[in-house]
């Protein structure tokens, strides 16, 4: 990998990773190949045993995801990026690769549905036991921990709440434990937070979101050092092929060109728009972590660069209000996606995380009356007045 180290994040989202051919090209290219040619059956075998570097098969090496990969490796301050074809498939590919029979992964509760489900259901099948905690309760985490626990799980901040787990307290608790810390970054995005930074042992995207922040393509990455990701994460990909396409990698190398400039603009909004949301009849709560209201603003200021774009807040009358608030929008897209540069509203307790059973959604915060917004970039004032239209349906 290339010495980025004099590079802002700016610059790195723009220029890091690309390495021009004899081409000449300015704007990275896709490599549209399943396969590569060898020069001999000797260099065949070279590139096969590992004895020498280079493309084999696009399941596991392509010059476009390639670049993807080291864009967002140098980004987040890791060693070794692996893109995968979904978020969900990089948390699976996370877990297959650092995980055994009999282990315990520690996880905090509020996590995205899908990812509850994923440890409950299909890793118990195979022998690996989750226990839950709450997020913010570091005693509750150093009671949890179990000889046979391996991994600790956080998102931060929590979908839909905006809660925010303590990295480096977190960190230093699963060190303590020989235990890795495994982080979400996907409402944040190294623009905003660098896990790492505060001794998270590894990242999670789901490049779907902000790293692409326009909708358009599937994708996730693991991002970490050379060994547990380079070789354990990235051998499950290989042989299992979890694998990013190299048209959603350029799209992604395309996102990560705006980052810097969209996660800002989107922090701007969303934090104007929760000021807002505190003052409308209807609404008893607002969560955000940039309100001064929140209650751990002091570690948002730590951790967090900017609060990000992501909201939730709360009105009376459950779940048959929520959906009047949200029918009588207009502007907001109804989707259960986030990170676009639309803005996008949903109804967590029925959509992501319905699977759930009602009384996890209890434990977690997530009530009936719980809507999410995902800011875009409109003119807030246009966001405004369409909250303001289902709002005044109540």
């Amino acid at each position: 990998m290339d010495d980025y180290s004099d590079w802002k994040m700016a610059t790195l989202a723009v220029r890091a990773g690309h390495h021009r051919t004899a081409e000449g090209e300015h704007s990275p290219p896709i490599f549209t190949t399943s396969s590569y040619v060898y020069k001999s059956a000797a260099q065949a075998a070279a590139r096969f045993s590992g004895d020498e570097a280079g493309n084999i098969y696009s399941r596991f090496t392509n010059p476009t995801v390639r670049n993807f990969e080291e864009r967002l490796a140098v980004m987040e301050g890791g060693e070794v990026c692996v893109a995968t074809a979904t978020g969900m498939a990089a948390i699976m590919t996370t877990c297959v690769g650092l995980l055994e029979q009999g282990d315990h992964l520690l996880s905090s509760r509020s996590i995205f549905g899908s990812t509850v489900i994923l440890f409950n259901k299909y890793l118990g099948r195979f022998g690996i036991e989750t226990s839950y905690v709450p997020l913010t309760d570091i005693d509750a985490w150093r009671a949890a921990i179990r000889p046979n626990t391996r991994m600790l799980f956080v998102e931060t901040p929590s979908n839909p709440l905006g809660e925010l787990g303590d990295i480096q307290a977190l960190a230093d608790l699963a060190h303590e434990h020989d235990c890795l810390l495994v982080v979400d970054n996907c409402f944040c995005t190294p623009v905003l937070q660098r896990p790492l930074d505060f001794g998270a042992d590894i990242v999670i995207h789901s490049a779907t979101k902000y790293l692409d922040g326009q909708g358009r393509c599937m994708g996730g990455a693991v991002v970490g050092d050379r060994n547990k990701v380079g070789e354990d994460v990235y051998g499950v990909l290989r042989t299992t092929g979890p694998s990013m396409s190299p048209f959603n990698a350029w799209v992604f190398l395309n996102g990560l060109e705006t980052l810097d400039l969209r996660m800002k603009a989107h922090s701007a909004n969303a934090a104007e728009l929760a000021g807002w949301l505190q003052e409308q009849p209807g609404v008893i709560h607002v969560h955000y972590p940039g309100l001064e209201s929140h209650p751990q603003k002091a570690l948002a200021n730590k951790q967090m660069k900017l609060p990000g774009g992501v909201l939730s807040f709360e009105v009376e009358g459950g779940q048959a209000a929520a959906w009047k608030v949200i029918d009588a929008t207009r502007l907001l897209s109804i989707t259960a996606n986030l990170g676009d540069t639309k803005s996008t509203v949903t109804h967590p307790a029925s959509t992501t995380h319905g699977r759930v059973a009602p009384e996890e959604r209890a434990e977690s915060g997530i009530s009936d009356g719980l809507i999410r917004i995902s800011v875009g970039l409109e003119d807030i004032a246009d966001i405004k007045a369409d909250l303001a239209r289902g709002l005044g349906s109540l």
